[in-house]
């Protein structure tokens, strides 16, 4: 029970010092907490379980390479990390949401395209590629809530528990991903209309 009192600090230091019991103890210390955050961005218990050994590891990593800095506690560093590696498992998916501008123009979507003529799938799979790039283009922040709002289908509650930001600065992020992700299509919708009749 002695070395459970010990501050993630304290721990973090045994543990470059060699101890992993050290580790163990930070380990089921915070993996309910953090496999709570992963679940509530995949939604999908494999997928969080996956990312859950994928962060200890990267943690690992890091502290022992002495990548690990104390300006935050330990629980809110590898909560970030977490997070980061949720949203990069939806990136290298490729699996983005269906977006849907203010005004209920909708730029992606996600369904089948079951039916559909060859030129239609090839520019709905345009379209989809296009958007994937404008949602890159974001500024993280931004895109982080539009993935999870849209795809991970949270709510700016669990989005803002997740980030840790209030609601208020989630809705903002969200109102502001969505007006730079309308411009940016508007951008580049004029511009691939320049083409086309410049060209």
């Amino acid at each position: 029970m002695v070395k459970n009192a010990k501050t993630d600090s304290e721990l973090v230091s045994e543990y470059r010092n060699g101890s992993d019991r050290a580790f163990e103890i930070l380990l089921k210390r915070h993996k309910s907490k953090v496999y709570s955050s992963l679940y509530l961005i995949v939604k999908d218990r494999d997928v969080a379980e996956d990312l859950l050994q994928d962060v200890f590891i990267k943690a690992v990593e890091h502290i022992r390479q002495g990548r690990y800095n104390e300006e935050g506690k330990f629980i809110q560093w590898i909560g970030r990390m977490a997070h980061n590696l949720a949203i990069d498992y939806f990136r290298r998916n490729k699996r983005y949401p269906s977006v849907v501008l203010e005004e209920g123009l909708q730029v992606y979507n996600s369904l089948s395209f079951a039916e559909e003529s060859v030129e239609e799938v090839r520019i709905k799979n345009e379209t989809n590629s296009n958007l994937r790039v404008l949602i890159q283009n974001l500024p993280e922040n931004q895109r982080d809530v539009l993935l999870m709002r849209h795809y991970a289908d949270m709510s700016f509650q669990e989005i803002a528990e997740t980030t840790g930001v209030s609601i208020n600065t989630a809705l903002g992020r969200m109102r502001y991903a969505l007006i730079n992700l309308k411009k940016q299509y508007e951008k580049t919708s004029v511009l691939a209309y320049d083409q086309q009749i410049y060209s």
